[in-house]
């Protein structure tokens, strides 16, 4: 008989119970059948289109929980390319000497991403580690130097990693329990900018300017809070995004330009939050 609780209930079979009794019947045809099996140990079909919606709420759900588990309330971003090396490191991106010579050039955003994960994780500690937890996408170059850097003054970081075409895995400085994997882009965004207090982005390709894009669009329609969003690299940025054109044709509103920072190191990054935010 199931012990009972101090008010004299029968408590109810816990689900990883019932999956122990399911998975301990009989071998039989019947049982076999995939019909059989319960709907959230069926793989197959969990995996199915018509399941998408449960998915899809599932990766908001995990992390969600997983983060409120660990009393995480609000995060600082880095985003910037997975192709910028460590300085002195192998410029594997590289298709040709023109792009390796600038890869090698742009590492020094490598080091600068490194000693703002530092002032971030910094100040986090001045909170337990609840506010400014430095999150990145989890992947190699300037996401892995900012994990890198938390990790170098003792902090827990977070990495919200992605299956993509090409193989990828979670960089080795991402705390293991804060390391994430997505399926969905959309679910993967919404955790970045839940608890974002400030964004730091590096220069990058299509996916660091689709996470900018996101971050600036989310604050200029104010369906979320301003907060401080700085650009490490003016001149990189100001060949890669016309804003003064933007604004001169009438597609941004004047002042939208004064939502981005322009900055060129760690220390201007960090002074810009500071000061935000009356540190």
């Amino acid at each position: 008989m199931n012990p009972k609780d101090s008010n004299g209930w029968t408590p109810l079979p816990h689900s990883d119970e019932d999956l122990k009794r399911a998975r301990s019947v009989p071998d039989t045809p019947q049982t076999r059948a995939e019909t059989y099996r319960l709907a959230w140990d069926d793989e197959d079909f969990m995996t199915r289109r018509e399941l998408r919606p449960v998915r899809l709420q599932l990766e908001l759900l995990k992390p969600e929980m997983a983060l409120a588990e660990r009393g995480i309330r609000s995060t600082v971003i880095l985003f910037g390319g997975a192709r910028i090396p460590e300085p002195g490191g192998n410029a594997w991106a590289a298709k040709n000497e023109v792009q390796k010579k600038n890869l090698e050039a742009n590492s020094r955003y490598y080091e600068e991403a490194r000693k703002f994960a530092r002032f971030c994780s910094e100040q986090s500690a001045q909170s337990y580690y609840r506010e400014y937890v430095v999150v990145t996408g989890g992947g190699p170059g300037v996401m892995e130097a900012g994990n890198r850097g938390a990790v170098e003054v003792g902090a827990p970081t977070i990495g919200l990693n992605i299956v993509l075409p090409h193989e990828q895995a979670p960089n080795a400085y991402v705390t293991p329990d804060l390391c994430f994997n997505f399926h969905y882009f959309a679910i993967r965004k919404m955790h970045f900018m839940m608890r974002a207090k400030a964004v730091a982005v590096f220069p990058g390709g299509f996916g660091t300017m689709d996470e900018l894009f996101e971050a600036l669009t989310l604050i200029q329609t104010g369906r979320m809070e301003r907060v401080p969003v700085v650009l490490f690299g003016k001149e990189f940025w100001s060949r890669a995004i016309d804003l003064a054109f933007l604004a001169e044709q009438g597609t941004i509103s004047p002042g939208d330009e004064e939502l981005i920072t322009f900055v060129e190191t760690a220390d201007e990054a960090w002074a810009r939050i500071a000061e935000f935010y009356e540190l």
